[in-house]
């Protein structure tokens, strides 16, 4: 047994939508959690500036005591979650693209297409379309940034006509001219607005990779015996501590019912 909270953390509030999959198939886990809200999005900067803040944010995580890391943010699993596993080596740290391009080779077929939108570090790495490629080469990817959505998500226009537009700006050619029947989210805010998608494009299967890293998380935490059998209280740091950060946590991890507790860290590299 391991009764040691799991580290979670993000750019901003997109990776609060990993927690209740986490919290749902294991209640009896504790969650450390870190947004760097004030310094969202990380998807538009440069990449050596966004290695610096997971190392930082890394290392206060393992300083709290944490047993494993989830990286709920597919941009700075897309450029350093190798080199953070080996910096924390005592510590298994789980990245949230594979398991989606496990979900992707095993549940698609090669007459499906399939599209992959993130933020422009993501998509400029290519790691999607690599990872689905090495498990089966049969399958069309196709990827397309689409930078509005986590600054709209994080200021709260996550169900609004600026929110609807912004999709059909960037998905209705998407999808039209690459006949995607296929589409990943892949970006940990993206779920967030996955009701107004399915809602415009109703045809669309929608792969989530927030939900689909739970196997990941309970394959390791059994594997290394690492079972929590107390739980406790889950406790949410953000580096700016906005009453909307406050209400997304509330929102989302409401059906959870687990006790939180919030708490404001600024963070200076």
């Amino acid at each position: 047994m391991d009764n040691r909270p799991i580290g979670v953390f993000d750019s901003g509030l997109g990776g609060l939508t990993c927690v209740p999959h986490v919290l749902a198939q294991m209640p009896q886990e504790k969650i450390i959690y870190f947004g760097d809200t004030a310094r969202t999005p990380y998807g538009s900067k440069a990449e050596s500036t966004v290695k610096n803040f997971a190392r930082q944010i890394t290392g206060f995580l393992v300083d709290q005591g944490v047993k494993m890391i989830i990286i709920a943010c597919n941009t700075v699993s897309s450029i350093c979650r190798d080199e953070l596993q080996e910096r924390f080596p005592d510590i298994p740290v789980v990245g949230i693209i594979e398991p989606a391009a496990e979900k992707v080779a095993h549940s698609c077929s090669s007459e499906n297409r399939v599209g992959v939108i993130g933020t422009k570090v993501t998509i400029g790495s290519g790691i999607y379309k690599e990872m689905i490629r090495e498990k089966r080469d049969d399958i069309e990817v196709f990827e397309m940034a689409t930078p509005a959505f986590v600054p709209l998500i994080e200021e709260g226009f996550t169900r609004s006509d600026i929110m609807d537009l912004t999709i059909q700006y960037y998905l209705d050619d998407f999808i039209l001219e690459n006949r995607i029947d296929t589409l990943v989210l892949g970006c940990t805010h993206y779920p967030l607005i996955r009701d107004s998608i399915t809602r415009l494009y109703p045809n669309l299967r929608i792969i989530n990779p927030s939900e689909e890293i739970v196997s990941s998380v309970s394959d390791i935490i059994g594997e290394k015996e690492m079972m929590s059998e107390e739980g406790g209280e889950n406790i949410f740091y953000a580096s700016d501590l906005s009453e909307n950060f406050v209400n997304m946590i509330e929102t989302i991890c409401s059906e959870t019912q687990s006790k939180m507790e919030f708490k404001n860290l600024e963070l200076d590299l």
